[in-house]
């Protein structure tokens, strides 16, 4: 395996983070400008409180991240292939059972049908992919996420790039050179997922 947890901790330290191109080939990304979500001016939009009073989902935290993972790279309408590969999924995998990717879910009647998935690194939390079956699913998730990296000394949320799916929340971009900075401070921080 070439995804080896080494070799993406060493990486996502660094800034970078693979992509499956549709050659099959993995490769290394570093945006410019990098797509964060800041932590303390997260904005959830009207409808979302809404949704979020009536608990339609129960949330739960890293019960099922395999499929989390594997909804994240399912193929939808407009969308026959994704950057998620057997590899990545392998390698996430692997990262999860040591304790560095983690997933957020979102369940209703005891069904998955929403959720994220990401990698923890010091103050850092790199999120990678979300999917949502249902209405406002991985929405949630997103809320239950930033709720629960706030509470537990986060510094650095990384959504890697710009989608009008994130502009809702408050995403902004940076250059590279204020991300490394960002993420070198928050890499010293003392955060647990």
């Amino acid at each position: 395996m070439r995804l080896r947890p080494e070799i993406l901790l060493s990486a996502y330290s660094q800034g970078w983070f693979p992509m499956a191109h549709e050659d099959g080939e993995i490769y290394w990304h570093e945006p410019d400008p990098r797509a964060i979500l800041p932590l303390d001016a997260f904005h959830m939009p009207r409808s979302l409180r809404r949704a979020l009073r009536r608990q339609l989902f129960e949330v739960r935290r890293d019960t099922a991240f395999t499929a989390v993972i594997r909804a994240c790279a399912a193929p939808r309408p407009g969308r026959e292939t994704t950057w998620i590969n057997d590899e990545i999924i392998e390698a996430y995998h692997l990262l999860h059972r040591l304790g560095y990717a983690h997933s957020v879910e979102t369940w209703r009647d005891g069904r998955l049908v929403g959720g994220l998935y990401g990698v923890a690194l010091g103050g850092l939390f790199a999120g990678e992919s979300m999917f949502s079956v249902e209405t406002d699913a991985s929405k949630v998730a997103l809320v239950h996420l930033v709720q629960h990296l706030r509470a537990n000394g986060f510094q650095l949320l990384d959504v890697q790039y710009t989608t009008a799916h994130l502009l809702r929340f408050g995403v902004i971009e940076i250059p590279a050179w204020v991300y490394q900075k960002r993420l070198a401070e928050a890499l010293k921080a003392p955060a647990k997922f």
